[in-house]
């Protein structure tokens, strides 16, 4: 697949019955990042993002999977969907260095950051060499993992929230103040729960929905150590609400994870969305944010 004909296949979704489609901000290098809203903008809502790591592509396809899936059935309460939440990183590893659009950019990322292999395969971070995922301000620059200067993976920038994509997230997902979150990464089949800041009453609520998830796709619960700075931990930190990274693709699997592993992971993880926007707390008179955000998404489509 080439990052054309993946931003086609999101772009698209627009044409189905049911789906409000909108553009939720742009990346650094001006690609749109799209989001959709299914079903109602009264009740619970659930927000559903994919693609945070470039080579984790695979996931936005499958948030469109799930959008078809989705459109035209009935449910209480609404979903979003951002399958796409980092394009620069994803044309990267698609389509390689060659379609950036400024030559020092290219012989930077190339020659400087990625040891002069034009090979993008196994890149996670956007084009800033900012690992979108460990930028985000919920205890930001702690990772056992980060790393401190630019490259593929694991950087965590030079200051928390300095990525345009992650205010982009951040701004939009404090404008409509989901009940829950799914972050969809790969690989591992695993379901992240429980970030550090929680209290003991949230971290076994989100224990409980974890294993519900765990229940429909088969994947292993796993309570989040040592591992920070991501859109989960942002969420949980600044909203208390459930949040959880799930891992798609078996752990054999190499990266990126190919078009050949997706109908496997659509199958195991479609009801996935519906069952945890199920299991949360009806929502508190701040829903009617939605309403007002329903009204911005008229006008900004």
């Amino acid at each position: 697949m080439t990052f054309q004909e993946l931003q086609n296949k999101i772009y698209n979704l627009n044409t189905l019955d049911g789906v409000d489609f909108f553009t939720v901000g742009y990346s650094m290098l001006g690609h749109p990042i799209y989001g959709v809203h299914l079903g109602s903008y009264k009740g619970k809502q659930i927000l559903i993002e994919g693609a945070i790591h470039a080579r984790e592509w695979i996931t936005a396809p499958l948030l469109c999977d799930m959008v078809d899936y989705y459109h035209d059935k009935s449910f209480d309460g609404g979903m979003y969907f951002i399958p796409l939440s980092n394009p620069d990183g994803v044309s990267l590893v698609l389509d390689g260095p060659n379609n950036l659009p400024c030559e020092k950019l290219q012989k930077y990322l190339v020659d400087v950051v990625n040891d002069g292999s034009n090979d993008f395969s196994q890149w996670k971070a956007n084009a800033n060499a900012v690992d979108l995922n460990v930028n985000f301000d919920a205890y930001w620059g702690q990772g056992a993992q980060n790393v401190f200067c630019p490259s593929p993976g694991n950087f965590d920038g030079y200051y928390p929230n300095s990525e345009r994509e992650v205010r982009v997230l951040i701004d939009f997902t404090m404008r409509v103040q989901p009940n829950i979150t799914l972050s969809y990464h790969t690989k591992g089949e695993v379901i992240y729960y429980g970030f550090d800041a929680l209290n003991s009453a949230q971290m076994q609520r989100d224990r409980e929905i974890a294993e519900l998830i765990s229940s429909i796709n088969g994947y292993e619960v796993v309570k989040t150590t040592a591992s920070v700075g991501g859109y989960s931990d942002w969420v949980s930190l600044n909203l208390g609400v459930p949040a959880f990274t799930v891992e798609v693709g078996p752990a054999s699997a190499p990266h990126p994870i190919g078009e050949e592993y997706l109908p496997e992971i659509f199958e195991r993880n479609k009801d996935v969305p519906l069952t945890a926007l199920q299991a949360v707390t009806p929502p508190s008179a701040t829903r009617k944010m939605g309403l007002k955000f329903h009204n911005f998404l008229r006008f900004n489509k």
